[in-house]
């Protein structure tokens, strides 16, 4: 062929020798980062107590929060500054769909207990997760958070898991939405072990290889920094062998190791932002989701206590929200109204300005923002996400965009397949 680019250079021969010299690169980034995971993430993760938990859990959930609400309507509707379309929103929410992501725990907020006890917790729990996986009233993603792979708890952690798992699946397939959350990770090697047993668990039992997904919990100093100065999160990813679907910050016992008084500790610290800003970093493009801690500030008490709890929840929520962290952990159902509230006003809050930016660059419309592709598909996420919580309706955001939900994940480089 002849030269081109009029320097007397061969283009074509340079292309296929940088093609060549760069295959393996090319191979490592497709497979190491795919994208964004398909389906929808939950704005949210409620943790029980395993011994608390029922069948009707998600039920009792909804029942507590839409009286609270109710008890405390006022109080509300003034965090929520008189917006009453807001409030009915959080009220059909609560009737409809309470609990989107539901981890039965087995770990902190269970506690040490003989063997015998625990082994009947977990039996009780698993029957009861597939009663209400049965009925149709399980949420949409669901799991158990067992004891961590730390020396001292790491024979009962590996015997609920797999005892759960048993119990579960009583000779079937994991059911849909299933994931495990693997806490206090300290190495990389804790990760390649629940690799490791996860495939013995899949062929004792006969599942399909690569069923079982797990959460790292980022609740340590040594799983954001490794002794020779590495993000070791990043690393913990690509260990999982693809089933990593998430991490998840732990806010108390990540805060207690960095030597953070008590009173202090909080999403919003210092060492907080740190630890979080490294897993987003570690998380980009991994197709694993991110989610932020708990506050311990419950709403519940006297109306001064329940507005300080609501309050300060729906501050944090947004908080998160606004710096990426699109989910987080609730610990009580009265937790649960200004979740919904500080989510759906987040997305409505902000779906005008990304509907008219979002049709201006499709139509090629001038206007006084140049957005750019990477932009675009941030703005055709953040409808996706409103859409799916139910802050946003279909009809109209469409009017709105000119997009439906199909062009959105197009745009947003996803797909609006449904998934835990």
């Amino acid at each position: 062929m002849e030269p081109q680019g009029g320097l007397g250079l061969d283009l074509v021969r340079i292309a296929e020798e940088l093609d060549g010299r760069l295959e393996a690169a090319d191979a490592a980034l497709a497979r190491q980062y795919p994208g964004v995971r398909p389906g929808r993430q939950p704005v949210h993760t409620v943790y029980v107590p395993a011994d608390l938990f029922h069948a009707d859990i998600v039920a009792s959930y909804a029942e507590e929060a839409l009286s609270t609400v109710k008890e405390h309507e006022s109080l509300l509707l003034e965090l929520l500054d008189g917006d009453e379309a807001l409030l009915e929103l959080v009220r059909e929410k609560l009737g409809r769909e309470p609990i989107e992501d539901l981890r039965i725990d087995f770990e902190d907020g269970y506690g040490p207990r003989p063997d015998e006890e625990e082994d009947r917790h977990v039996q009780s729990a698993a029957q009861g997760l597939r009663t209400a996986i049965a009925d149709g009233t399980a949420p949409p993603g669901h799991g158990i958070r067992f004891k961590s792979f730390e020396a001292p708890t790491r024979r009962r952690g590996l015997r609920t898991l797999a005892l759960f798992v048993e119990a579960l699946t009583d000779g079937g397939p994991l059911p849909d939405g299933f994931v495990v959350t693997l806490p206090k990770v300290t190495s990389v090697d804790q990760v390649e072990a629940l690799v490791q047993t996860a495939l013995r668990v899949e062929s004792a039992l006969g599942l399909t290889e690569g069923a079982l997904r797990f959460e790292i919990q980022i609740e340590t100093p040594q799983s954001i920094l490794g002794p020779d100065g590495t993000a070791l999160v990043a690393r913990m990813i690509h260990a999982s062998g693809g089933r990593c679907t998430g991490l998840h910050y732990g806010t108390y016992d990540y805060s207690a190791f960095c030597g953070i008084a008590a009173a202090h500790q909080s999403l919003e610290h210092p060492v907080a932002d740190h630890a979080k800003a490294v897993m987003q970093a570690a998380a980009a493009g991994t197709g694993v989701r991110l989610s932020d801690g708990s506050t311990n500030l419950l709403p519940v008490g006297s109306p001064e206590q329940v507005r300080e709890g609501w309050s300060n929840h729906l501050r944090l929520v947004r908080r998160s929200l606004e710096r990426g962290y699109y989910q987080g952990w609730d610990l009580h159902p009265a937790q649960l109204p200004t979740r919904f509230a500080a989510t759906f006003a987040f997305y409505r809050g902000g779906s005008g300005a990304a509907t008219a930016r979002l049709r201006n660059y499709v139509e090629r419309q001038a206007s006084g923002v140049l957005d750019e592709p990477a932009t675009a598909r941030a703005l055709a996420d953040f409808l996706l996400r409103g859409l799916d919580c139910g802050a946003l309706a279909a009809p109209e955001v469409e009017e709105a965009a000119g997009l439906d939900a199909a062009a959105l994940a197009s745009l947003a480089h996803r797909t609006t397949t449904k998934e835990g």
